[in-house]
C-alpha cells in the first residue's frame, strides 16, 4: 500500500520564472524510507512543503495516508508529522514545557500532553535536561527535541527535511540511531538529504531529483550498478603519474580518470581481482611504486555525479511561498 503518492506535481515561484517543481511525481510504500536526494535548488524542500500541506501546487495531486492534501488538508495533519531543517522550537521555553504546547496544538488534554512529553523525553535521552531551556541545549539536542515534536500524536508518516544538517558526526549518528528505530516501528519516513551516506545507511528506496523531476529511482544498489561496475583507484607520486596512467589503461582497456591534486588514477573495470593483480605486476615490471591502491564499487556520490552533473549540497529554498496551515 503507498503511504505517499505525488503524480505529476507542478509548482512556480516568480510568476513562472523559477519551476521548483516539474511535473514530479513519486511515492512511498508503506512502513518504509524514502530517501530524496537532490543538488542545490532541485525542489527536495518544495516537495516535502507540498506532500505535507505547508504549500499548494500549481498543478497535480498527491495524497498521504490516502487523503488528499489539497482538498483536505487538515485531515493530513492529523496523520503526519514533520521535522524541518532547523529546530522549530521555542528557546525561553524548556524540552518540557515545548513538548507539552505541542501537545496542547494537537488537542491533546493537558495530562495526555504531559504523559508524551514525559515519554518523548526519555525516548530521545532528554530527560535529564527536560526543564533547561532551550538555549542551553547543544544542536544535536535540539535537533531531538525537534523530532520528538513532531512524534507528538504518533504519526503515521513522517517528513524529514534534512534532519542531519549542521551536526556533528557523534549527533548524526544519534539522529540515524532514532531515524531506524522510527523505521523499525513502521513509520512511513520521507527524508531529504545532503549526505549521500545518511540515504545509504537509512533509505529503503531512493529517489534523486533534478531541477523539480525525477531522473532516477532504486536501492542504493540498483543506483550504483547504473554508473557501472567495480573501479581501480590507485595513488602514484607525481613524478610517475603519466607513466602509470598508461600502464593501468594499456591492461584494463579503459580510459583513466586522473585527479593530479591528490595524484590519484581511477579507472573502471569489469572483472576488478583479475584487473587489480594485473596492473600490479606490470606496476612492478615498470618500477612504479603504488602509494596506495583499492578496488571500489561506485559510491552514491559517483551515482549523483553521474545523474547530476552536480555535487549533493544543501538546497536554499528559492521562495517559499505562501505557507498555510500549522508548523506540523
Amino acid at each position: 500500500m503507498k503511504s505517499v503518492v505525488a503524480e505529476n506535481l507542478v509548482k512556480t515561484y516568480r510568476k513562472g520564472a523559477v519551476r521548483a517543481l516539474d511535473n514530479l511525481s513519486l511515492d512511498v510504500e508503506e512502513g518504509t524510507v524514502l530517501g530524496v536526494l537532490g543538488p542545490n535548488g532541485a525542489g527536495k524542500t518544495t516537495t516535502v512543503r507540498v506532500l505535507s500541506t505547508l504549500l499548494e501546487p500549481d498543478s497535480g495531486h498527491a495524497t498521504v495516508g490516502g487523503i488528499d492534501v489539497i482538498k483536505n488538508p487538515k485531515a493530513v495533519r492529523q496523520i503526519i508529522g514533520l521535522s524541518g531543517q532547523y529546530a522549530a522550537v521555542d528557546e525561553t521555553l524548556s524540552g518540557w514545557d515545548n513538548l507539552v504546547m505541542f501537545g496542547q496544538l494537537y488537542h491533546l488534554s493537558a495530562s495526555q500532553a504531559k504523559a508524551r512529553a514525559t515519554e518523548l523525553l526519555a525516548q530521545f535521552t532528554l530527560a535529564e535536561a527536560a526543564h533547561r531551556p532551550i538555549k542551553t541545549f547543544s544542536g544535536g539536542m535540539r535537533r531531538r527535541l525537534d523530532l520528538a515534536a513532531s512524534l507528538i500524536i504518533r504519526p503515521k508518516v513522517l517528513f524529514l527535511d534534512e534532519p542531519t544538517t549542521g551536526l556533528d558526526p557523534r549527533g548524526r549518528m544519534e539522529m540515524w540511531g532514532v531515524i531506524e528505530g522510527l523505521a523499525r516501528e513502521g513509520v512511513t519516513l520521507l527524508l531529504t538529504t545532503q549526505y549521500l551516506e545518511e540515504a545509504d545507511q537509512l533509505a529503503d528506496d531512493i529517489v534523486v531529483i533534478d531541477q523539480g523531476k525525477v531522473i532516477a529511482r532504486g536501492t542504493s544498489d540498483q543506483l550504483k550498478d547504473q554508473v557501472g561496475g567495480e573501479r581501480i583507484e590507485i595513488v602514484v607520486a607525481q613524478e610517475n603519474l603519466v607513466k602509470a596512467q598508461e600502464v593501468i589503461e594499456r591492461v584494463t582497456h579503459g580510459r583513466a580518470t586522473v585527479d593530479p591534486g591528490i595524484r590519484r588514477i581511477s579507472v573502471p573495470v569489469l572483472d576488478g581481482t583479475q584487473s587489480l593483480i594485473a596492473v600490479i605486476r606490470e606496476f612492478d615490471s615498470a618500477g612504479i611504486h603504488a602509494l596506495d591502491l583499492a578496488l571500489k564499487r561506485p559510491s552514491l556520490d559517483d551515482v549523483f555525479l553521474s545523474l547530476t552533473g552536480h555535487v549533493a549540497e544543501a538546497e536554499i529554498p528559492v521562495d517559499e511561498g505562501k505557507k498555510k496551515g500549522a508548523r506540523k
